[in-house]
């Protein structure tokens, strides 16, 4: 499996690309084609380009929740595909692939960051598969659905509003779920933010894959300023969990860092970063 970083919170040096507060990653397994999440904006687009990475050929675009900062682009993407199918260029029908809370309206403060795009209007231009239960993509790799939460330190991860069934409710962002790739050495965990708790992520994803070993965790930890005793608890995790490595990124600030590496080999996350697994 290959993941290539199209867009994170920061760029590799000496590398030209562009970066924003967001996430995507072009996963490579096999012969299928996997975008994880599409960031923003369009720069996703602009940085797969400057690659020189082809993004008609998509077999799925998985969503690993509903905010902003992982699903706006979506709307350049269904622009991608419309204008190469208008100008009879070659390109698939990709499927998709979220929970079915990742398109509801939510806000924070009166300030919308849900999706900009409803489920009926990706429908004109995608398949859509909506999943609550883990969903195999390939025999090694799967969406994890909604995941499990049960580490009491990793609670109240409740962000502004979201509107279910006609009503306002507190946002615990049930939507929020990971890929996981079953590689030779040990589960890969590649996720958005982790509001779901990276430590619960983890954990279900060794429920679902029936592995306990852990190669490596790619993504956002959603450690911005955490209590400590979250992240003393996260850090303690990942000291009896024994990952190769982690690549904690995007939502994961300084001090979090600073912290994990106690307990871990951690690695630096850019745009342009490739990492390969057997």
């Amino acid at each position: 499996m290959k993941l290539t970083v199209l867009v994170d919170n920061n760029t590799i040096i000496d590398r030209y690309f562009y970066a924003e507060p967001g996430v995507s990653y072009l996963i490579e397994c096999g012969d299928s084609r996997y975008l994880f999440d599409t960031g923003y904006s369009d720069i996703f687009l602009r940085n797969a380009m400057k690659m020189g990475i082809n993004l008609l050929t998509l077999d799925a675009i998985v969503i690993s929740h509903g905010h902003n900062d992982h699903t706006w682009g979506l709307g350049e993407l269904v622009k991608l595909y419309a204008e190469a199918a208008a100008e009879g260029y070659k390109h698939t029908k990709p499927t998709v692939i979220a929970h079915p809370d990742a398109f509801l309206d939510r806000n924070v403060a009166g300030v919308d960051v849900g999706a900009m795009l409803s489920v009926n209007q990706l429908e004109k231009a995608f398949l859509v598969k909506l999943s609550k239960a883990p969903l195999w993509l390939t025999p090694q790799l799967v969406f994890l659905g909604e995941v499990e939460r049960s580490n009491s330190f990793e609670t109240g991860n409740a962000i502004g509003k979201v509107l279910r069934n006609g009503n306002w409710e507190e946002d615990d962002i049930l939507d929020d779920s990971a890929l996981v790739y079953m590689s030779e050495q040990g589960l890969v965990v590649i996720t958005g933010c982790s509001h779901a708790g990276i430590c619960n992520i983890i954990e279900y994803a060794k429920k679902v894959c029936k592995e306990e070993r852990v190669y490596d965790v790619i993504g956002g930890f959603h450690l911005l300023n955490p209590s400590a005793n979250k992240l003393s608890n996260t850090v303690d995790y990942f000291k009896r969990c024994q990952p190769h490595a982690i690549h904690a990124c995007h939502c994961t600030d300084l001090h979090s860092k600073i912290s994990l590496a106690q307990a871990a080999n951690i690695e630096e996350v850019g745009v342009g970063l490739v990492l390969e697994y057997k």
